[in-house]
């Protein structure tokens, strides 16, 4: 069924960082895999918008950037952490700041 369709088709039809590494014909780890499929996910779509208008309109160019950044985004995780990484927001924000507020400060 995927033969008959494009590539932005089949892309659709993708669901999970598996999905993904499969259809790229990338070899990976499944333990990577599983503790990071959402950062390497969203890392993919980074370098995929990083190179927005610069992307080749042939479609088989087109896939060899698109296999080129997905492994390029796992290997991220194989070498490093998500933490480390800190591709969410949540892992950007600094260290929570601690407020004091007095009672005398505190109007009824």
């Amino acid at each position: 069924m995927l033969d008959a369709m494009n590539f932005e088709e089949e892309m659709e039809e993708l669901e999970s960082a598996e999905d993904f590494l499969q259809y790229f014909e990338l070899d990976y780890d499944q333990s990577v895999v599983h503790v990071n499929r959402l950062h390497i996910l969203q890392r993919f779509h980074n370098y995929l918008t990083q190179a927005g208008d610069n992307m080749p309109t042939d479609e088989s160019a087109k896939k060899a950037v698109y296999k080129t950044l997905l492994e390029r985004a796992y290997q991220d995780f194989v070498e490093s952490d998500a933490q480390t990484e800190k591709v969410f927001k949540v892992f950007k924000m600094g260290e929570p700041s601690t407020g004091f507020v007095s009672l005398g400060d505190i109007k009824l």
